[in-house]
């Protein structure tokens, strides 16, 4: 893995995708609560399928789903992404966030979120990221705003309806 696909925040600590951390988030895509907008409840099998995609799309594009770790107690509180947005090569990098519900309502999402985008504008070098929740998911759409994002609208990605976001990087 090469060393510039970690981030460190003040608070957290994102690394790739790996298979050591599958226990972890497969409680969190098991988790009713953190996947009732993201599609329902994962199994085991596809979790560690989604860790082996992650993988290569890290080896082909230089990015994609971060694992979330609290830096004060080395423990997984979530994941973070930058990938494709609905997964189409040529569509715009789009970031992404969910957390165990614990660690909900705290900052990380925002603060994981800010670091994904760092990463897409500087160290990828893309001018524009957009970001999609379902419409009824405000606590996503409050983390886009807060991460100074501009409501475009209600378009279709992932074949639904979503609330899209775009940012543009600062000059």
């Amino acid at each position: 893995m090469r060393r510039s696909q970690t981030i460190s925040t003040k608070r957290l600590f994102m690394t790739p995708f790996a298979h050591q951390h599958a226990d972890e988030l497969f409680a969190m895509h098991s988790d009713a609560e953190v996947m009732h907008f993201l599609g329902g409840p994962q199994t085991r099998e596809q979790t560690e399928e989604g860790i082996t995609r992650v993988q290569r799309r890290w080896v082909t594009h230089g990015y994609s789903w971060w694992t979330v770790f609290l830096k004060s107690t080395d423990i997984i509180i979530g994941a973070a992404c930058l990938q494709h947005l609905a997964h189409k090569e040529d569509a715009p990098l789009e970031l992404g966030w969910r957390l165990i519900p614990h660690y909900q309502g705290k900052g990380y999402a925002t603060e994981a979120g800010q670091a994904a985008m760092d990463f897409g504008f500087h160290r990828v070098g893309v001018d524009y990221i957009c970001a999609v929740a379902d419409p009824k998911n405000m606590a996503s759409q409050h983390v886009m705003q807060r991460l100074g994002m501009t409501y475009v609208g209600i378009q279709t990605h992932y074949d639904a309806p979503c609330a899209y976001y775009e940012k543009t990087k600062p000059a």
